[in-house]
């Protein structure tokens, strides 16, 4: 089952539950705000959360992450690139926003590693690296849902941003081609910022 949530912070982010059906446990991806909304929604389905997933380290995908590990004791994963932004204002652009955000605790992950649920080992997304938005972006991509969780690499109108720190136009698009355009045509690409468009889609749009 794949589930969003559109959380509010500073402005509008999707937040994503991936979650196992049998056993009704799974992952949350990019919970960017409104902590208290998302674990309530966790405790009335009766789910269980293995993994915070986190697509890359901006403010607007990482703000609720904390209080959810703490609530939920459920590690937050990030890649290695991207770790510094965890805990660097200026980096996860939080430090105009009045409230800064830092994440202390986090492990890392990496490029083509498998995330498995422990409660059933059939359940699983893997790590597809895809910087371009910032160095450590990546993709989560479920074969068996014909789903990849790709945050903000690129939208439903199409690529993502790149006037960040760390964001460089030319990476990103060959993440797109080179990675996110290899996925099957049928796979459903859910974002940050736009409503699921399929790969085939997206490439009549970009190419």
């Amino acid at each position: 089952m794949i589930k969003e949530l559109q959380v509010q912070g500073v402005f509008a982010e999707n937040t994503y539950f991936y979650i196992d059906d049998h056993s009704k446990s799974g992952f949350i991806i990019d919970p960017g705000a409104q902590a208290g909304l998302i674990y309530d929604i966790v405790v009335r389905n009766g789910w269980t959360i293995e993994k915070i997933l986190l697509t890359h380290g901006h403010f607007d995908h990482i703000g609720a992450a904390e209080l959810l590990r703490e609530k939920l004791v459920a590690p937050i994963y990030i890649y290695p690139e991207d770790a510094p932004y965890l805990t660097d204002p200026y980096l996860n652009l939080s430090g105009n926003s009045g409230q800064p955000i830092t994440v202390p605790h986090y492990e890392e992950m990496y490029d083509g590693e498998i995330i498995r649920l422990k409660a059933n080992s059939d359940f699983y997304l893997k790590v597809i690296h895809t910087p371009g938005h910032t160095p450590g972006s990546v993709t989560y991509y479920s074969p068996n849902d014909n789903a990849a969780f790709v945050g903000d690499l690129l939208y439903q109108h199409g690529p993502g941003l790149t006037n960040f720190p760390g964001g460089n136009r030319m990476v990103l698009e060959e993440s797109i081609v080179n990675k996110i355009f290899t996925l099957p045509n049928k796979t459903v690409l859910l974002s940050g910022h736009s409503s699921p468009i399929t790969v085939g889609q997206e490439k009549q749009i970009l190419l």
